[in-house]
């Protein structure tokens, strides 16, 4: 892509707040990179959402163009690693946060922050995915190399009807776990069991504070909540069971006693989603490209404009957002018409 393209763009005003504008850009103001790759597809993550609406503090460059993931075509690389059309994928590595990221026709990124977009997947179906399906996919991997299996009992899934308990819903139940998804939208419960989920639970029942230790339910969770949810199914893990903790939703702390640890060999595994080596990412979109039919995305995904991923980040912060949501086609939407 030559010549001008929008971009949303973020600015600290004078008192610290974000200032949300669209921004006319050419590759001459792009940040350093060996790569530029022309953007077909992006998602809203909870981070994006965050730093669109100012109420964390993830962004730590300004001004900033914001957006976590990205999918699309390799349009000039000054790097051996990729060559002018080669389909590839990025998440996290700063991008939106430090480096200018997704929510823009044309993005300049490092050569070894990518990786090559499986066959399986167009750029939508990537996006559909994003930071959290890949983030679901690593946590799935990290409870497997713990050695945990479908046969030491069920999975618990919280905020499983966001996106990253949404993937992590179907993954489990590709390979055959008997899964209980947490989540706040009881409506959503048909929805989570034509995912792969058996049981559904509310997840005012692990949200409040909770005992050192509780009646043994589950051999594993995926937590994207934190806080009290975090230590209460901690409390409730079988001996020599694991959780792979992956998000804050409900805050950063964690309220929990060593009891888990020290009485039942309980594991908390953490989850870096951001900076995971190349080997841990390819292994992540492998799991998704071999576990996940990409008709399922079907019923993962709603597709917006790029005129539209502000309102719908606020609506994301709100909880009115289901599953997973995609902006295609975002180099085409982005072009100056002459430029």
């Amino acid at each position: 892509m030559a010549g001008e393209f929008r971009a949303i763009r973020l600015q600290k005003g004078e008192g610290g707040e974000t200032l949300v504008e669209e921004a006319v850009l050419t590759p001459a103001d792009l940040m350093d990179g060996d790569v530029d790759v022309a953007v077909e597809a992006t998602t809203i993550n909870y981070k994006d959402a965050l730093a669109l609406t100012g109420r964390s503090p993830v962004v730590r460059h300004w001004p900033m163009v914001p957006g976590v993931d990205l999918a699309g075509t390799v349009a000039a690389s000054r790097s051996p690693l990729w060559r002018e059309g080669d389909k590839v994928v990025l998440n996290g590595f700063g991008l939106g946060e430090t480096h200018w990221g997704a929510y823009t026709g044309l993005a300049r990124v490092k050569a070894d922050w990518l990786v090559a977009l499986p066959a399986r997947f167009s750029a939508r179906d990537a996006m559909g995915l994003g930071t959290a399906g890949y983030t679901a996919a690593l946590s799935v991997l990290a409870l497997e190399r713990f050695g945990l299996t479908p046969e030491r009992g069920p999975a618990l899934v919280t905020g499983a009807s966001g996106g990253v308990g949404s993937v992590a819903v179907a993954l489990l139940a590709r390979r055959g776990w008997h899964i209980v998804a947490s989540t706040g939208r009881p409506e959503e419960g048909e929805w989570l069991r034509g995912l792969g989920a058996v049981e559904i639970i509310e997840r005012g029942e692990l949200s409040g504070p909770g005992k050192p230790l509780a009646r043994e339910r589950w051999a594993a969770a995926i937590d994207s909540v934190g806080s009290h949810t975090l230590a209460n199914l901690l409390s409730m893990t079988k001996r020599d069971g694991a959780v792979a903790a992956c998000g804050l939703a409900g805050g950063m702390d964690l309220p929990a006693s060593v009891a888990p640890f020290i009485l039942r060999g309980v594991a908390l595994l953490g989850i870096d989603s951001v900076y995971a080596p190349q080997a841990e990412r390819r292994r992540a979109w492998d799991r998704l490209a071999e576990d996940l039919d990409p008709s399922l995305l079907a019923d993962l995904v709603t597709e917006i404009g790029f005129a539209d991923i502000v309102p719908t980040a606020r609506r994301l912060l709100d909880g009115g957002v289901r599953g997973r949501v995609v902006v295609a086609d975002v180099a085409e939407a982005t072009r100056v018409a002459g430029g």
